[in-house]
């Protein structure tokens, strides 16, 4: 349970920050649930280059960096 949890907050301040980084704010939901889907993705991106996140620091890290990819390709979706 405590993965879970974990995972859920480290997302929630990936896409608080992917929402900085990248100047779109959609929402304190909606920027949550794009961090936490941002996590996996930049988890499987970072796992296809052979990189992999051991402590905290570099879990957030990753989830930000996949966060930023969702957030682009959400606001691309969401102006056609």
């Amino acid at each position: 349970m405590a993965g879970i949890l974990g995972s859920i907050i480290i997302g929630a301040i990936a896409g608080w920050l992917a929402s900085l980084i990248m100047k779109k704010n959609n929402g304190l939901l909606v920027n949550i649930i794009l961090g936490i889907v941002g996590g996996f993705v930049g988890g499987f991106v970072f796992g296809l280059v052979g990189f992999g996140a051991t402590n905290i620091i570099g879990q957030i890290i990753v989830a930000v960096v996949g966060a930023c990819i969702v957030v682009a390709i959400y606001n691309a979706i969401k102006k056609q």
